[in-house]
């Protein structure tokens, strides 16, 4: 009896035509991983161990570049803390309030297109424009904002000007621009089925019972998104502080300038900043580098911490 071909090898070529379409199809975001995420993070860490000044070639000074970041860079702890102070205040302020109003948005019976482009107009505006157009608005001498609190007999605050009150008025700025959380917010409230809603009223539910039991587990998804991509963003706040800073301090901007970040007293001075400042101005490439890793790894651990917390936050499934 002649013996049957092996279907083995036709089985592996199958196998391989399949993985090699699997690849073609993910080679977009592997080229896109590769170039602009994996190879960035291996130069970093190898410039953390090296002095370069982006002029000479670099040379191996071992853990000298970490340990100036994390023990000796004396404006290192007022920019971790003012980026953890803006990660935590910011970022849950603009949850609360896009979702509020989107929720304010959904139940209005006219005029909810109006109110929609109104409040998502704000955070189409570049962020310099937008940063310049509020550091106007919130001039101690001659801005409106304070021209009305004095006509009311309120106390005005210095805002830009106060290290005190510098912070809240980034808060106020990102306030400002919540259009994009408004309009995510507003998809997932319209997407709780209405049945449950009808079923919590035909159970005597109140307005607060049908948030908290009908709405809030529908959307939790959507909050945990918002806060981790708000956590991420804000870790990388760079612009707005930065110009706010130097608007706020009236020193002008000109050709060969060399800009100091955290105006008022160090109050908006923010990781990134100091990362800039110690690579661009110091020309200081591996300190910046060290730096950069921290803000990662930090970075890296509260959306991981995050994540791991998701069980307590999103609805257990059937």
């Amino acid at each position: 009896m002649a013996a049957t071909a092996s279907p083995a090898p036709e089985l592996r070529r199958k196998q391989l035509r399949e993985r090699l379409r699997i690849l073609g199809f993910l080679s977009p975001w592997l080229v896109g991983f590769s170039v602009f995420f994996g190879y960035p993070l291996i130069a970093t860490g190898y410039f953390s161990f090296m002095h370069y000044n982006q002029i000479e070639q670099p040379t191996f000074v071992g853990l000298r570049n970490w340990t100036y970041v994390l023990t000796q860079m004396p404006l290192f702890g007022p920019a971790l803390w003012n980026t953890l102070w803006l990660v935590v205040v910011m970022v849950a302020l603009r949850v609360v309030f896009g979702l509020g109003i989107g929720l304010l948005i959904t139940k209005v019976k006219s005029g909810a297109g109006f109110f929609r482009t109104a409040f998502y107009l704000p955070y189409l505006a570049p962020p310099v424009a937008a940063t310049v157009a509020f550091v106007f608005l919130l001039n101690p001498s001659t801005g409106p904002v304070n021209e009305i609190l004095g006509a009311l007999g309120i106390p005005a605050p210095e805002w830009f000007n106060d290290p005190t009150w510098a912070k809240p008025s980034l808060v106020l700025l990102s306030l400002w621009g919540i259009g994009d959380l408004m309009v995510i917010f507003m998809a997932a409230l319209l997407d709780v089925p209405k049945e449950q809603y009808e079923a919590a009223e035909l159970d005597g539910a109140g307005a607060w019972s049908k948030f908290r039991y009908v709405t809030w587990p529908a959307i939790t998804p959507i909050v945990l998104f918002a806060v981790v991509t708000g956590v991420v963003q804000t870790m990388q706040y760079y612009t707005q502080a930065l110009v706010a800073g130097k608007l706020a301090s009236g020193v002008s901007i000109g050709p060969g300038s060399v800009i100091q970040p955290g105006y008022p007293d160090h109050s908006t001075l923010t990781v990134p900043q100091l990362v800039y400042s110690l690579g661009f101005q110091n020309f200081n490439t591996g300190a910046a580098c060290a730096l950069s890793l921290v803000l990662f790894v930090i970075a890296m651990a509260v959306t991981t911490l995050l994540m791991r917390k998701r069980a307590g936050l999103l609805p257990a499934d059937d």
